[in-house]
């Protein structure tokens, strides 16, 4: 198992989660339902791909959750488009509605 297959414990989790929370509330419905399904069963490697995403500005974070922009640059890495897919990935009936 490589380090960043390791499971991160529960505050390791609580720690990101924590620094996941945004300013905009599109961005934190896309993180909270992203939570909800894997948070159980991150990675160091996708906890790291996270706190990365976080450090964009919160309209640069939601262009790349609707994909309307993709990972460039040092944010294009395997890890981070794979979390990428993962937070994409929504619930039917899942977030505000288009309107």
């Amino acid at each position: 198992m490589h380090m960043t297959d390791t499971l991160l414990d529960e505050r390791e989790r609580d720690l990101l989660r924590w620094r996941c929370r945004r300013g905009l509330v599109e961005n934190d419905m896309f993180i909270e339902q992203f939570f909800a399904s894997y948070g159980d069963r991150l990675t160091s490697g996708q906890a790291g791909a996270l706190y990365a995403l976080m450090d964009l500005a919160d309209n640069d974070l939601l262009d790349l959750f609707l994909r309307r922009q993709e990972p460039q640059g040092a944010l294009d890495t395997q890890e981070i488009r794979e979390v990428l897919d993962l937070l994409r990935k929504r619930k039917p009936g899942a977030g505000p509605h288009q309107g």
